[in-house]
């Protein structure tokens, strides 16, 4: 998509995933070397004076396309405007507590941001980043007005993690590795779809052929991945969420290569009978133009069909969990 500006809002600004992704969008990485960026940087009050020592640091880069940044506490000036939000904050998981605690401590969080998109452009489009990444997406797409084909959740981490693993295993690089699909919720019950993909051009099942690895630790691999790092090195996977996001934004702005497709969590449609409503991770293709299709007609095995099962189930629980905060 070719525009001479852009405003691109990101929440939590100050964060390390913030940090980590908003000198890439300045430089013109994502948008190219001919359109203008307006940053619109949304942060809670007291992160405030962190978030203007990043601005510090835009402004010492000298980013020729940097053309304006909004700093604000105020998800309505943040979203005026704007055509992408990255919606990074959220509250983090804290000790001892349960995935159904984090939804309801973030649920009224996404719903003040859905409610405060409707200030923004008409052709905005909207990736939630902030977990629990599809129910935070849900809540905020049902308080807002924009289309609900404007939202997206970000699964392409778990792509990406899913593209190195079977790179590593099949010995060869990681731009050999095609269509690979994560089906369900960004969460420890994703599926991460081998049956479907591709090693230069050939069928994964077949150029790997250890079965057992692929139907085991190549799938818990790419599930645990984010606690494995925290594990490694005391903080969550931040320059890896921050690039992936990039690249799912990168995705949605150009047209996607015959063949090919990519992973995000939108708006089931009914699609490979998962419950219509439900923000559901699917194989993806963009025109390039705002649009996107969910690829129809792949296969699963009944072992396939079993895991996007789980992952549709937990999905279906996380909804009726904040079924209240659902317009």
């Amino acid at each position: 998509m070719s525009r001479n500006n852009v405003k691109v809002a990101v929440t939590g600004a100050a964060g390390q995933i913030g940090y980590s992704l908003l000198f890439r969008l300045a430089s013109g990485e994502v948008f190219g070397a001919n359109t203008k960026i307006s940053l619109h940087l949304l942060e809670i009050t007291p992160a405030l004076p962190a978030l203007e020592g990043v601005v510090m640091e835009l402004n010492d880069c000298a980013f020729p396309l940097l053309e304006n940044v909004v700093v604000t506490d105020n998800p309505e000036t943040a979203f005026d405007g704007i055509n992408w939000a990255l919606l990074v904050g959220s509250k983090p998981r804290g000790a001892g507590m349960e995935r159904g605690d984090l939804i309801r401590e973030n649920g009224p969080i996404f719903v003040g941001q859905g409610r405060a998109l409707n200030k923004a452009a008409s052709d905005a489009r909207v990736v939630v980043v902030g977990n629990p990444a599809n129910t935070n997406c849900l809540i905020a797409m049902n308080n807002s007005d924009l289309p609900n084909n404007r939202f997206g959740a970000l699964t392409r981490l778990d792509q990406n993690r899913a593209y190195a693993q079977l790179a590593q295993k099949a010995h060869v690089p990681v731009s050999a590795v095609s269509n690979v699909t994560i089906w369900g919720n960004h969460s420890a019950t994703q599926y991460p779809d081998a049956e479907n993909a591709k090693i230069n051009g050939q069928p994964a099942m077949e150029v790997i052929t250890d079965q057992d690895w692929l139907r085991g630790e190549f799938i818990t691999t790419v599930q645990k991945r984010g606690a494995a790092i925290i594990k490694a090195r005391g903080k969550s996977s931040a320059a890896s969420a921050a690039n992936a996001t990039l690249d799912h934004v990168m995705s949605f702005e150009s047209k996607t290569p015959e063949g090919h497709w990519f992973s995000v969590a939108v708006p089931s449609d009914g699609s490979y009978g998962i419950e219509e409503g439900l923000i559901f991770s699917f194989p993806v293709t963009s025109d390039g133009a705002g649009g996107y299709a969910i690829v129809q007609g792949l296969t699963w095995s009944d072992f396939a069909r079993e895991k996007v099962s789980l992952t549709e189930e937990e999905l279906k629980n996380e909804k009726s969990v904040v079924a209240d905060l659902l317009k």
